[in-house]
C-alpha cells in the first residue's frame, strides 16, 4: 500500500521504479520530509555497511559498482543540508549513474540490475522507515561503520510518525512519548484510515515502554493495572490463563520460524550423514510441548509458509523424529560418534522458551551418544560468530535467534534463500551449494516465475537431503522470546502488529492501540 509515497511506476522491463513522494509530510521536529532525505538515508546505510554488497539485507538488486559516497560526500551534505541543497549536492543526488537517485525534491528513482518483481517488498520495515537525515548531520553525522554515532540513543532522530520521543531514561530502559500535535495525518478521516491504519494518529495522549527484565514483575504490573500491556513469559502463562487476559494469535501465513544452524563446515557436522542422523533424532512435539506450549507447527524450509506459491517445493515431508532411523544412519555410515567432541550449541540468554528447546535438543542427542554443551549468550556474543566465514567460532549447532523465532528481514518470497542458503551472505548454517545458488540467483536474474519455481524446485531437494538446518517449526501464536503480548479483557480493544510481520518489531504498533 502507498505510504509516504504517494504511488510509483514500473518501466516496462521491470528494472526501473519511480517513487512519487508525498509532499506535505515533515519531521516531528518540523523539517521536511522530501527524496533528497530518503536519498540520503540509503547511502547512509551503504555507508554504514562499508560499502558491502550485502547493505540492503542482502538482496542484490543494485550494481552499486558506479557509487563512491563516504566522508567527502556526507561533509558535501552537512555543508549543503538536504532541505534546501546547494547544487553541488543535488548534481550529487540527481546522478543518474547511481541506481538511487532523485529528479526532485518529491520523486525518487531505483534503477535495479536486473528486475526484481518484489521489489517494492524491499522498501518497508528497516529501509522503509523514514528518519530526518538533516537532523542526524546536525548532531554529528552518522559515525562510522565501526562507531555509529551512539548519541542518537540518547537523543533519537526524529521520524514522520504520530508519537515524538521525549525522553530516554534508566540507562535506555524506559522511553517516554506524547503526540505530535503537527503530525502530517492528525486529520485523516476514517475513510482514510481504514485503507492505511499503521498512520493512526493515536489514542493515547501520553505513552510510556518499560523494558522489565523480570516476568513475574510484568505480570505483577499487568495484573495491578499499573501497566495496560505486558510481554508474558511461558513460564508465568499458567498466571493469565484465563477470561481475565487476553493473549495475541498470529495468522497461519506468519514468517516467524524456529531452526537450528547446523555448523556444515567444521567437524563433524560438516558430515552429512551426521545432519542427516539429527534432523531425525529431534523430538519436534517434545519441544513444542516443552518451550512453546504446543504452538510449533512443522515445516519444511527455507522458505517461510508465508509464500505458498514458493513454499515446500516438491511437496516434501517434514523431518521426522525417529531415532532409530537416525542410529542406522550413522551405522551405514561407518560413524562411531563416541569419538566426537562436546557439541556447543548456543541460544540466547533471556528466553526461558529458548532454554527450554536447547534442553530437548541436548537430551535427544544424547540418545545418538552426541554429547552437547548449551552456551547462553547475550546478543553481541551470539552474534560475533555471524559476522564472518568463520567455522572454527561458530558452534557444531545454533539455535535461530535463540529459539526464540526468526522472522523474515523483508516481506518478499526471496528472503529466506538470500538469508539461509546463499554463498554471497552469512547464514548461520555456512552453507552454499551450485544447485541452491541457482535458485538464490534466479529471483534477482529473471522475472520468469516458471523458472524460478522450477530451479527453486531442484534447490529444494538438495537443502532437504543436505541438512544444512534441522527445521523445528512455524511459530502460533506469535510468540516474543518465548512468550506473548498480553492485555487484561476489556482495557485493549484492539491493536496492530508489524503488518510484514518481519522481525523488525515484536510489539504493537503504539498508535493503532484502541482502548476498551
Amino acid at each position: 500500500m502507498p505510504g509516504l509515497a504517494l504511488n510509483w511506476t514500473v518501466s516496462p522491463d521491470g528494472t526501473t521504479y519511480t517513487f512519487n513522494l508525498r509532499n506535505n509530510v515533515h519531521f516531528s521536529n518540523g523539517d521536511a520530509f522530501n527524496a533528497y532525505q530518503v536519498w540520503a538515508e540509503d547511502y547512509g546505510f551503504y555507508y554504514l555497511s562499508t560499502n558491502s554488497s550485502n547493505w540492503m539485507f542482502g538482496y542484490p538488486v543494485f550494481n552499486m559498482s558506479s557509487v563512491h559516497f563516504g566522508p567527502a560526500s556526507i561533509a558535501l551534505l552537512n555543508q549543503s543540508g538536504l532541505i534546501n541543497p546547494t547544487g553541488q549536492a543535488l548534481a550529487m543526488m540527481q546522478n543518474s549513474s547511481w541506481p538511487i537517485y532523485a529528479t526532485g525534491p518529491y520523486q525518487l528513482v531505483f534503477h535495479l540490475s536486473s528486475p526484481f518483481i518484489w521489489f517494492p517488498g524491499t522498501q518497508v520495515v528497516a529501509n522503509g522507515e523514514c528518519y530526518d537525515v538533516q537532523f542526524v548531520l546536525q548532531h554529528g553525522g552518522f559515525g562510522t561503520p565501526t562507531a555509529l554515532n551512539s548519541a542518537f540513543q540518547q537523543t533519537p532522530v526524529p521520524g514522520t510518525g504520530p508519537y515524538i520521543v521525549t525522553g530516554v531514561g534508566g540507562g535506555e530502559s524506559y522511553v517516554t512519548m506524547k503526540q505530535d500535535p503537527n503530525y502530517w495525518a492528525a486529520n485523516w478521516t476514517a475513510a482514510q484510515l481504514n485503507v492505511v491504519p499503521i498512520f493512526d494518529p493515536g489514542h493515547a495522549k501520553n505513552i510510556v515502554v518499560n523494558q522489565v527484565v523480570d516476568d513475574l514483575a510484568r505480570y505483577t504490573d499487568l495484573s495491578s493495572g499499573k501497566v495496560q500491556m505486558a510481554d508474558i513469559q511461558q513460564s508465568d502463562w499458567n498466571l493469565i490463563n484465563n477470561p481475565q487476559y487476553s493473549y495475541y494469535n498470529s495468522p497461519p501465513f506468519i514468517g516467524s520460524i524456529v531452526f537450528l544452524g547446523l555448523n556444515v563446515l567444521g567437524y563433524p557436522t560438516n558430515i552429512t550423514a551426521v545432519r542427516q542422523a539429527i534432523s531425525h533424532a529431534i523430538n519436534f512435539t517434545d519441544i513444542s510441548v516443552k518451550a512453546y506450549l504446543g504452538h510449533l507447527v512443522p515445516f519444511v524450509g527455507p522458505e517461510y509458509p508465508t509464500y505458498g506459491q514458493f513454499y515446500n517445493l516438491g511437496n516434501l515431508t517434514p523431518y521426522q523424529y525417529n531415532i532409530t532411523e537416525a542410529q542406522q544412519i550413522l551405522k551405514s555410515a561407518g560413524i562411531d560418534t563416541s569419538k566426537f567432541p562436546t557439541f556447543a550449541m548456543t541460544t540466547l540468554s533471556g528466553c526461558q522458551g529458548c532454554l527450554n528447546a536447547a534442553q530437548v535438543i541436548q537430551g535427544d542427542l544424547a540418545q545418538l551418544g552426541i554429547n552437547v554443551n548449551i552456551e547462553v549468550q547475550t546478543p553481541s556474543q551470539y552474534y560475533t560468530a555471524y559476522g564472518c566465514v568463520c567455522p572454527n567460532l561458530r558452534p557444531q549447532l545454533s539455535l535461530a535467534l535463540g529459539g526464540n523465532g526468526y522472522a523474515p528481514n523483508l516481506p518478499t518470497p526471496a528472503d529466506a534463500w538470500f538469508s539461509f542458503v546463499n554463498n554471497a551472505t552469512i547464514n548461520w548454517a555456512d552453507y552454499s551449494n551450485p544447485v541452491v545458488q541457482k535458485c538464490v540467483n534466479s529471483f534477482t536474474n529473471t522475472g520468469n516465475l516458471t523458472q524460478i519455481l522450477n530451479l527453486c524446485t531442484a534447490a529444494q531437494k538438495q537443502i532437504y537431503n543436505d541438512v544444512p538446518y534441522v527445521w523445528v517449526g512455524v511459530l502460533h501464536p506469535w510468540l516474543p522470546a518465548g512468550g506473548s503480548i498480553v492485555w487484561k479483557t476489556g482495557t485493549i480493544k484492539g491493536f496492530m502488529v508489524d503488518p510484514a510481520f518481519t522481525g523488525a518489531a515484536v510489539g504493537p504498533i503504539l498508535n493503532t492501540v484502541t482502548f476498551g
